[in-house]
């Protein structure tokens, strides 16, 4: 079959072991992003298979009017909203649906919450500058023992990031959806009895949502300008899930603030005045939540596999059986 790879930004699928379940393949591997419609459709035209590396690339039906070829998407970890699933069974293209893990983005999110409540991007941009101690005007760092951490959202990943804060003797509270403060009770931690107390008391906040239509914008900057002046906000979920322009009318205020973000609404960002990389007071990372070697083994691995029973004639983990 030919398929083609979308968006590997580090060139780092070719050095996986899992590489090698496509070696009867021909393989096309695109690291950078497609510079436009026209180019993205140029790149996937040939291709009979397309893997895609989470969301880093939307799936439209009017993309897929253009790809007459393509016969199945292979998708690395779980679907969403980045691909119209219904387009997709409409031009009898097969959608296989890939394995995931909440390890590495866990990981990732209480790495940011460590960072930003210590100030390590600072002192370490003032350190290379030759400067020492310094952190330009964000005074000092805190530690989180005590302090209270809020967490929106009682899934995978939140009950792991539940977990990080009472290993470091934080007191967790648990806003959510009936069924997860019900969990969340149950493992022992405090839940809100209403959103506005999530905002109230929490020192650290961090959402951990799914995007959907119930869901997008339901962060509002009513919600964080309760937010005390020295908490930090916690985003590294999706950045729809905040109303456009909160965030940033919020920082301006003072309430919260702090943020950490690994998500944005636009990605990549390719330009260096974006407006949240410009204020001292947040720290950002480009969407690597699952972006690590361990994570890349186990979803490629399942995407390929999807890909070689496909072409044998034995699809698996087809998430639009119909056009089989």
């Amino acid at each position: 079959m030919q398929i083609v790879i979308l968006d590997d930004y580090q060139d780092a699928v070719r050095t996986l072991d899992c590489f090698d379940q496509l070696a009867e393949h021909h393989v096309t591997i695109y690291t950078d992003p497609a510079p436009s419609f026209d180019a993205l459709v140029e790149r996937l035209y040939p291709a009979e298979a397309l893997v895609l590396i989470r969301e880093r690339t939307s799936i439209s039906a009017a993309l897929l009017e253009h790809l007459p070829n393509l016969r199945l998407i292979s998708q690395t970890g779980k679907l969403s909203n980045h691909l119209d699933l219904a387009a997709c069974s409409a031009h009898g293209i097969a959608v296989a649906e890939g394995v995931g893990s909440p390890a590495a983005p866990a990981e990732l999110c209480w790495a940011l919450i460590m960072a930003a409540s210590r100030q390590l991007p600072a002192y370490w941009a003032a350190l290379r500058a030759g400067r020492w101690q310094d952190t330009a005007g964000l005074g000092l760092g805190r530690t989180l023992r005590g302090r209270t951490l809020g967490i929106w959202g009682y899934g995978k990943i939140g009950r792991i990031i539940a977990g990080y804060g009472r290993a470091f003797g934080m007191d967790v509270l648990v806003w959510g959806r009936e069924p997860s403060r019900a969990a969340a009770q149950a493992d022992g931690y405090r839940t809100c009895a209403a959103r506005e107390e999530l905002f109230q008391q929490s020192e650290v906040l961090s959402l951990h949502l799914r995007l959907n239509a119930a869901t997008r914008g339901c962060v509002t900057y009513a919600d964080l300008s309760q937010m005390r002046p020295d908490a930090l906000f916690v985003n590294t979920s999706r950045a729809e899930l905040v109303e456009p322009g909160a965030l940033l009318a919020a920082l301006d205020v003072g309430r919260p603030g702090y943020a950490a973000l690994d998500v944005f609404e636009s990605e990549p960002i390719m330009d260096q005045q974006h407006p949240l990389l410009q204020r001292p007071n947040v720290v950002a990372t480009p969407h690597i939540g699952y972006v690590e070697r361990d994570s890349y083994a186990l979803y490629f691995a399942a995407a390929f596999a999807n890909i070689v029973a496909y072409a044998a004639g034995r699809p698996q983990n087809i998430a639009n059986q119909q056009v089989l």
